[in-house]
């Protein structure tokens, strides 16, 4: 048996849903690293992260964190989720700190697309592992994390990013993960994969942060299927022509929004909670994508490109309205 030490950059809402899952239910040695100062200050000040699982039994758990200058240790593994804006930046501080190493492997399971051809710049491609999470998670602040959804409700995909089958160090993180009970599956390749989440996040996290409504009142909308499949025909017809072929259906696809919307009916998906905070969305690289596919192989996705245009005008109207939060919208979902 391999016994693993894991490495997260990034001690945020996911970060730290990984991190304390696999210390807690594999067993295994976590070490944290972390850039936002408030966020290493209030873990210790308090002794550790505080965790809840839909608003119950709130706890502290102890963790090791570490800015990446201070951090001496050498993970096996590293498991990374940043803000895709924010990934260049801390890799190359991560970098500059030397804590990277050539035997070590890097696993992702980031929203959007274009963080793994930049992971490449820094790990060998064989070792890294592509990954996909439908695991909502929500940080209401520093150190305040709470995992949403029952246990055992969680459910992720890996695949490596040379789409070759599972080396002994991948099987190692799948069974850790599987110990954790994250509930991961393999994938035959990584980019049908990730972008079988990405399109399904082109229409629930652009469309909820656009009109700033939780996931159940999407639904309530009757014409919500028929919006769901304009924008899922534009993504997979881009995706056809460029030979990226999706796991879902288009059919199943558009059920999964109706499905998983139900299921975290209260919630805010993540890129509202970006939006609602003033900060920089995610849209350029989730519809945006898919639009630019879609113009490498001659394809104009058209509501996808108006849709970008719709919330970067939203973003430019902070200007003039600025945004409104309360306890009620402090959500950080990742679904």
């Amino acid at each position: 048996m391999v016994i693993m030490k894991y490495g997260i950059i990034g001690a945020g809402a996911m970060g730290v849903r990984y991190g304390v899952m696999l210390q807690e239910n594999a067993n295994v040695d976590v070490d944290f690293i972390e850039t936002w100062e408030p966020n290493i200050n209030q873990i210790r000040e308090q002794g550790g992260v505080s965790v809840a699982r839909d608003h119950q039994n709130r706890r502290i758990v102890p963790i090791n964190i570490y800015r990446p200058e201070e951090y001496q240790g050498h993970p096996d593994v590293w498991i990374v989720f940043k803000k895709q804006m924010q990934l260049a930046d801390e890799l190359d501080r991560d970098r500059a700190a030397g804590i990277f190493h050539d035997d070590q492997y890097v696993f992702s399971a980031m929203n959007g697309m274009g963080h793994f051809e930049k992971i490449a710049n820094y790990f060998p491609k064989d070792h890294i592992i592509c990954g996909t999470a439908m695991i909502a998670t929500r940080m209401d602040g520093p150190a305040d994390i709470d995992f949403m959804g029952a246990e055992g409700d969680e459910v992720m995909h890996m695949a490596r990013y040379t789409n070759e089958k599972p080396d002994q160090t991948t099987q190692a993180v799948f069974d850790d993960f599987t110990k954790a009970k994250l509930g991961p599956v393999f994938a035959d390749e990584w980019k049908g994969m990730c972008m079988s989440k990405v399109v399904f996040n082109a229409v629930t996290n652009t469309l909820c942060t656009m009109f700033e409504m939780q996931m159940g009142q999407f639904i309530e909308y009757p014409g919500v299927r028929e919006m769901s499949r304009q924008l899922f025909d534009e993504a997979y017809d881009a995706c056809e022509r460029a030979g990226i072929y999706l796991i879902p259906t288009r059919q199943e696809q558009v059920d999964s929004v109706i499905t998983v919307s139900k299921e975290y009916k209260y919630h805010y998906p993540s890129m509202y909670q970006d939006f609602s905070k003033g900060r920089p969305t995610e849209v350029d690289y989730i519809n945006g994508y898919i639009a630019k596919i879609g113009r490498e192989h001659n394809y104009v996705c058209r509501t996808h490109e108006f849709v970008v245009h719709e919330v970067h005008m939203a973003e430019m109207m902070r200007k003039y309205h600025q945004p409104q939060t309360n306890d009620t919208d402090k959500e950080r979902v990742h679904a």
